[in-house]
């Protein structure tokens, strides 16, 4: 695995008082969800967003990336993957809150799909919780090891988490997100869901604007009046 990761910024509009960091699905790149970052700045002032590019070439789609092989028909690869996967990710947190002065309590993870595996892992299992965890048409990887994920804010809290799914998802069952969120649940960490009608794997406006609000709620920040996303 690559010992770093890189990938497109988004330069908050003064001093960074937030880091958002977007994890991609399978066989795409960092640039896939920054573009994200730009609709929501108005929610999030003075955030600075990141995206970076998976550590692998993507097998199935070699001009994309893969943060673990994946072939979804095995769910027994999930779980190495996004253990193999993690270290990498915690060495670019790690050094992006540095860069900008900040702790993971101004941080929130979001992913998409492969990506939102990996930040349930990883957001779950840091040292201190990040504000928020948010994963748009994913699911749970590794469930039998949720006694793993202690990680915790200064008051002893698991981090916010907001799952969001399509209800017509063709790559991976709305089912995954209902059946997370029992599971995370019985572990005693809380999830809010969003169920988005008559989307397949994908993200629609809806999915943004509770992303966007999900977001600036968990981070302390005032939410604007909605003006529409997507």
């Amino acid at each position: 695995m690559a010992a770093s990761l890189d990938g497109p910024r988004l330069a908050p509009k003064g001093r960074a008082k937030q880091l958002v960091v977007f994890l991609h699905g399978y066989g795409a790149d960092g640039n896939d969800l920054l573009a994200i970052g730009q609709q929501w700045q108005d929610f999030l002032p003075d955030t600075a967003f990141a995206a970076p590019h998976a550590p692998e070439p993507c097998a199935q789609a070699p001009i994309g990336r893969q943060w673990f092989p994946l072939s979804l028909r095995d769910e027994t690869e999930l779980w190495p993957g996004v253990v193999r996967a993690q270290p990498v990710l915690d060495q670019f947190l790690d050094a992006e809150l540095a860069r900008y002065g900040l702790g993971d309590d101004r941080l929130a993870l979001v992913g998409f799909s492969q990506g939102t595996m990996l930040a349930l892992h990883a957001g779950l299992r840091r040292k201190r919780a990040p504000a928020a965890i948010l994963g748009y048409s994913g699911l749970l990887a590794g469930p039998e090891h949720l006694a793993s994920a202690q990680a915790k804010d200064g008051k002893g809290r698991p981090p916010p988490i907001l799952l969001a799914h399509g209800d017509q998802d063709e790559v991976i069952p709305v089912d995954a997100m209902f059946i997370a969120a029992e599971q995370l649940a019985e572990a005693g960490i809380p999830v809010q869901w969003h169920l988005a009608l008559g989307i397949g794997h994908g993200i629609d406006g809806g999915g943004l604007l509770h992303g966007a609000l999900f977001l600036a709620k968990s981070l302390g920040l005032p939410a604007p009046a909605p003006r529409g996303l997507g």
